[in-house]
């Protein structure tokens, strides 16, 4: 189910760059997710708009899925009360990565605006190290294919640290909570795959082998919302990826995905996109989704 609900979001591993002295500058982001690994010291980050300042040391692993705008610094230079004193000086790896589905907003929007994963040598992060160690190569001695290699490498770990918060006891309630729980992601991959079926929830929690009861509580607690929303949240999403990439009139979009009422449709979809079907295809076609 995790595959299915990225391979829709379409990630596309874009830039590494090496951070440390001798600049100390606040370096920024913003526009696309970034990564980053702290290698040495300890960073401070800081997301536009919020209060609260983030700080990681040497292991820990920083995501930010929605590309909010932020910087990250060295939080001793920055004077932001580093408790490691005399330290080293911070030494960090940033990503980006693209997304190229308009559905990804909305997947992605659920999630909070940072995750951080402390010591990425714990056994869900194994893999990190290797990784890490991979890009470094391949940004000391690149040869032909290393900007590729550093691509696939940043999509893997996006999803890895996906996969290891989302199946920590920290994760708030979201898509890809309920896609890695085995009592609800039957659920959730019928519903991907087939969005315009008439599902009811009967039919969801019988896919889970559970009570509707059972089923409609457990979905709302690990997903957010209930089963119907979810529902016509994904349809509306797999009408966006028609009327963008297909010549099928808003009516034969909105019956593909399940609706009977085309003007049933159109409501439904402005409210979900801010603009009715039509107008929403020409801007997306036209390059402004």
């Amino acid at each position: 189910m995790l595959s299915e609900l990225l391979r829709s979001v379409r990630l596309s591993g874009e830039r590494m760059a090496a951070y440390g002295p001798p600049g100390t500058s606040p370096v920024g982001f913003s526009g696309s997710g970034a990564l980053h690994l702290v290698d040495e010291g300890e960073v401070a980050l800081r997301i536009d708009g919020a209060p609260h300042v983030e700080r990681a040391r040497a292991g820990d692993v920083i995501l930010l899925p929605r590309g909010d705008r932020h910087d990250i610094s060295d939080a001793g230079a920055s004077g932001a009360g580093s408790p490691l004193g005399g330290a080293a000086s911070a030494r960090w790896l940033s990503g980006t990565f693209a997304i190229g589905d308009p559905r990804a907003s909305h997947l992605l929007a659920s999630l909070p605006p940072v995750i951080v994963l402390r010591g990425a040598g714990g056994p869900a992060l194994e893999g990190l190290e290797v990784a890490r160690k991979m890009i470094l190569i391949e940004m000391r001695s690149p040869s032909q294919g290393s900007a590729v290699m550093v691509a696939r490498i940043l999509d893997l770990l996006f999803i890895q640290i996906l996969r290891a918060w989302a199946a920590g006891t920290g994760a708030e309630p979201n898509w890809l909570a309920g896609a890695l729980d085995p009592q609800i992601g039957p659920a959730l991959s019928a519903v991907h795959r087939e969005p315009g079926r008439d599902w009811t929830v009967e039919e969801l929690a019988q896919a889970c082998c559970l009570s509707r009861s059972a089923f409609a509580a457990r979905f709302a607690a690990r997903v957010g919302k209930p089963p119907a929303t979810y529902l016509a949240h994904v349809r509306l999403d797999a009408a966006a990826d028609l009327l963008r990439n297909s010549s099928l009139p808003a009516g034969a979009v909105g019956e593909h995905v399940g609706y009977t009422s085309e003007a049933a449709f159109s409501r439904a979809f402005k409210q979900r996109y801010g603009k009715p079907p039509a107008l929403w295809r020409r801007e997306a076609q036209a390059g402004r989704p």
